[in-house]
């Protein structure tokens, strides 16, 4: 609104100079200003009390002056720096702590700065600048201490304790070590981090693709009957009024269980973690899919060897959606009026054969989904699906599901599993 003046949102790389100066644009770029800020204080405070407790007890070391304290900052204000250049931060702290040090101002905090930015260089994977700062400062610190010491203020000034110049290099070491197991457990929370989104990803495309081939499957078998029930009904419709009036029952009956199961299915997805309305199709329903192939003028035998094993829910729904998408090929893309399936129950595996005596009628070719759902679906329970002409002519579809608890316990991918053998017919 014109004429309203007060702050405004910056976007990401906008704002002021030092909040991109500090790091990361956003509230994220605070953090490195206000801990700088913390280094600071912790530095000036202490450092004064150091230096009057020298003062006191007659220690010999230069009083604290304008140079001393701007050296004292200079280290803080490099680690605004520290998460875009975190390898010049590390040295540059130790560079200044050695020269506040070789100055001969008091002992203090002034170490801080150094430990800060070594720490983030070697979170930040610069291992060697850190060490190099933590080498350059110890290093340092040995030759003022006991050699250069004769020549820098303050004078009379002796040489330092070897032990203490020992307690730096293990305080030094303790610190690296420190922030390398820091290191790697950010590594670790990454890629947890990477690994949980991966698999949420993963779970969201198998989500889509077995509504994708449940909708698949329904409307191609429904929409087929339809299909084939209005032709009839259109040609039928002057001469023979009684099978016309049929065949559009027959179009309402199938457009209803169409509409049903799409309903089914559009329900998973308005409420994932509800339970379904209504049990899951299974091979317990082929008679009932064997009605609706004849009303479609596809006479469907069915035929069971071995014994009955009971399936799974989800092994049960492919094994039935396996036999209804090779049933509407064949009303679809086949001259025969006669399909067989036959189940067969043998040592740990289902075998669902599906044959037809063609010959191929060539409709709708054009390279549909019908065989790559079967191949999925048989595929996540760790079953097979093979798929061509048979010897004697006609069509014929091999599918194999195993019945072991373990197949079943936690379906494999569908994309991992073997293409389907598929030739001389396109699917739906």
């Amino acid at each position: 609104m014109a004429g309203v003046t007060g702050h405004t949102t910056q976007p990401d790389g906008g704002g002021p100079p030092w909040r991109r100066w500090a790091g990361a644009p956003g509230a994220a770029a605070g953090l490195p200003l206000l801990s700088s800020a913390a280094v600071l204080l912790i530095q000036l405070v202490g450092s004064h009390f150091a230096a009057r407790y020298a003062e006191q007890n007659l220690h010999h070391r230069i009083d604290l002056d304008l140079f001393g304290r701007l050296l004292l900052a200079l280290g803080p204000a490099l680690l605004l720096l520290r998460r875009r250049h975190p390898g010049p931060v590390a040295l540059g702290t130790a560079a200044t702590a050695l020269v506040y040090l070789g100055a001969g101002y008091p002992y203090g905090p002034v170490f801080l700065s150094v430990l800060v930015g070594s720490f983030s260089a070697v979170v930040r994977g610069h291992r060697y600048a850190a060490w190099g700062a933590f080498g350059l400062l110890w290093t340092g610190l040995l030759l003022v201490g006991h050699w250069l010491y004769r020549w820098l203020p303050p004078a009379g000034d002796g040489p330092t304790d070897w032990a203490g110049d020992g307690a730096l290099a293990a305080w030094s070491v303790a610190v690296l070590a420190v922030a390398q197991l820091a290191r790697t457990r950010f590594e670790q929370r990454a890629r947890e981090r990477a690994e949980r989104a991966a698999a949420e990803r993963r779970r969201a495309d198998e989500e889509r693709l077995r509504i994708a081939r449940e909708l698949h499957d329904v409307l191609a078998h429904s929409i087929s009957v339809i299909n084939v029930q209005a032709g009839v009904g259109l040609a039928l419709l002057d001469s023979d009024p009684e099978q016309a009036r049929s065949a559009l029952t027959t179009i309402k009956a199938a457009s209803k269980e169409a509409l049903g199961e799409v309903r089914q299915v559009l329900d998973t997805l308005r409420s994932p973690g509800a339970a379904p309305r209504a049990p899951a199709p299974g091979l317990g329903r082929l008679p009932e899919l064997a009605e609706q192939a004849a009303n479609a003028g596809l006479r469907v035998d069915v035929a069971t060897e071995g014994e009955a094993a009971p399936l799974p829910p989800g092994a049960d729904l492919a094994a039935f959606r396996i036999v209804q998408e090779a049933l509407t090929n064949i009303v679809r893309h086949s001259g025969s009026r006669t399909a067989r399936v036959r189940l067969r129950y043998a040592a740990g595996a289902l075998e669902l054969r599906v044959d037809d005596e063609g010959p191929a009628t060539g409709e709708g070719a054009g390279g549909g989904n019908g065989l790559v759902g079967m191949r999925e679906r048989a595929a996540a329970f760790g079953g097979t699906v093979e798929a061509g002409p048979r010897p004697g002519g006609g069509f014929r579809v091999v599918a194999t599901l195993p019945l072991t608890e373990a197949a079943h316990r936690t379906p494999v991918r569908a994309a991992g599993g073997p293409a389907p053998k598929t030739t001389a017919r396109e699917d739906t």
